[in-house]
């Protein structure tokens, strides 16, 4: 039996679309070119033919270094029907890094664009199984009509890499399905048949399925830009007339800081996905006066699974803090250490549904780690309500493991800061991934105050549950001002509490 075409990624995007729609404008570049679904469909159906005709096969894994957004856009979708398999590469890595991905990859072709082209060149000798280089200026062909279709449903569709802090990022494969079950996002988001969505650079790797799939899925106009930064944002929004973004909040505390954004129209608005960081209910504010027609909506997801779960913030259906519901077709549970399902508690967040990935290209020891039957375990700590509302605490890795209960540090020394005379706080568990820990506080005084660790104790006592309360108490002269992303104390100042502390606490069972 024929597999049906729209199986296939980017035949779903992009066919359809031209098939439906024909007439319809679905991308502009930099306010200098527009393409109904047909002409892009052709175009794309131009650069598949090109790839065929340069030796590329279905399941061949293709290099992509594309800068330039109107590029990554049609050679993935390309690459997407004739069945190559994109190693989507971000182009703001270093060269060793770069090199050692592309090695690691199986890549056997290499797709890049001008802007890459000096960087292409220092690691093209290094790379000897690469036998096939292509600029994407070279991707042209007479022939307009449809490839054959090569990737079809849980064929590995692309190699999306994820921003890890250590080591080589890991290289996530997603399939045609799981893509497609990703470009359904805008089916629990208000759209309308004017809806247009703005975005910049960040379409490489997951930004992509996560971004110009659901975009052109949806039948919306795909506004392409190479800047999306705040003073190129104030021209482009009222220029196409924007109504879908999806965006950092730091992204608003620097466009909305300045004078640069009174007078220009911004009306257009209509949706502003936020995540990637907490919104804090100041900056929702400042949003909501600027922009009070649009609606601000949470999400959460991962490289693995992206988008699983989003709320609307602004209108109070889903508190301030919260990620919201996983969306139609996804799930999302709390478990804790033992596997138990839990509900208003702390504990692991899961994911599923058909967006998620289909693992880790070659490493089946990491995948085994985190996909758990249909679910993604990730790492990440939250809460669900008992109407499934989730709320993301942080990361496994920094929580303390106490009596079989998770806590985030910052749980015990917001309430020992919140204490007479406690200038500073910094809790941590011990011994560092033990699956039973004890909670170390390190506090500093304030000046002219002193400070008593039974008192300190005590005091906790009323405001913290049992594995919350610090099992050892330290007084220190000073903390290091080490700060993450998060603006919080961080990691390096909690493992600087632990190296230089850890010792005083007592291990065994803590009481």
């Amino acid at each position: 039996m024929a597999r049906s075409p729209y199986g296939n990624y980017g035949h779903a995007i992009l066919t359809a679309g031209a098939l439906r729609t024909p007439d319809r404008v679905a991308l502009t570049y930099c306010g200098e070119q527009s393409f109904t679904y047909d002409q892009l469909n052709r175009i794309v159906n131009r650069r598949a033919h090109a790839l065929l005709a340069a030796g590329i096969e279905p399941g061949q894994r293709v290099a992509a270094l594309l800068n330039e957004t109107l590029q990554v856009a049609e050679v993935y979708l390309a690459q997407a029907k004739i069945g190559a398999i994109t190693a989507a590469l971000n182009p703001y890595w270093p060269v060793e890094t770069l090199q050692a991905v592309v090695e690691r990859s199986g890549c056997t072709a290499f797709v890049y664009d001008s802007t890459v082209a000096e960087v292409v060149e220092r690691i093209r000798p290094d790379l000897p199984a690469v036998t096939t280089w292509i600029s994407a200026t070279d991707l042209q062909h007479d022939d307009e009509s449809e490839p054959p279709l090569g990737g079809h449903h849980d064929d590995p569709l692309a190699l999306y890499y994820t921003s890890g802090t250590t080591g080589l990022p890991k290289a996530v494969v997603h399939t045609h399905a799981s893509s497609l079950a990703t470009a359904q996002i805008w089916l629990d988001v208000p759209r309308a048949d004017d809806s247009v969505f703005g975005t910049g650079a960040i379409i490489w790797g997951i930004g992509f399925p996560a971004i110009v799939g659901p975009a052109l899925y949806a039948g919306m106009r795909l506004v392409l830009e190479q800047d999306w930064g705040p003073a190129n944002f104030l021209k482009v929004v009222p220029r196409e007339k924007v109504t879908h973004v999806s965006q950092i909040p730091s992204f608003y505390a620097a466009l909305l800081g300045g004078d640069d954004h009174t007078g220009v129209d911004l009306s257009s608005l209509r949706v502003i996905m936020l995540g990637g960081e907490p919104l804090t209910a100041p900056m929702l504010q400042k949003i909501k006066e600027r922009l009070p027609e649009a609606g601000v909506y949470s999400y959460y997801g991962q490289t693995e699974a992206p988008y699983t779960c989003m709320g609307r913030v602004d209108d109070g259906s889903t508190p301030l803090g919260a990620s919201g519901r996983a969306r139609t077709g996804n799930a999302v549970k709390i478990t804790g250490p033992a596997g138990e399902r839990l509900v208003g508690q702390t504990g692991e967040i899961n994911l599923a549904g058909p967006h998620r990935m289909a693992g880790y290209d070659g490493e089946p020891g990491q995948t085994a780690d985190v996909l758990r039957g249909d679910w993604y375990v990730g790492g990440d700590l939250g809460s669900l309500s008992a109407e499934g509302v989730l709320q993301v605490l942080g990361r496994r890795e920094d929580a303390i493991l106490k009596s079989g209960q998770w806590t985030q540090p910052a749980t015990v020394e917001e309430a020992a800061a919140a204490l007479d005379g406690v200038a500073e706080a910094g809790a941590v568990g011990v011994p560092e991934g033990a699956s039973e820990q004890r909670v170390l506080l390190a506090v500093v005084a304030r000046a002219g105050h002193s400070l008593e660790p039974a008192k300190i104790a005590l005091a906790l006592a009323d405001t913290l549950a049992p594995h919350q309360r610090p099992d050892t108490i330290v007084v220190a002269d000073t903390l290091p001002h080490f700060q993450d992303a998060s603006g919080g104390p961080g990691k390096l100042l909690r493992r600087e509490i632990r190296e230089t502390y850890g010792h005083l606490v007592e291990h065994g069972d803590p009481a």
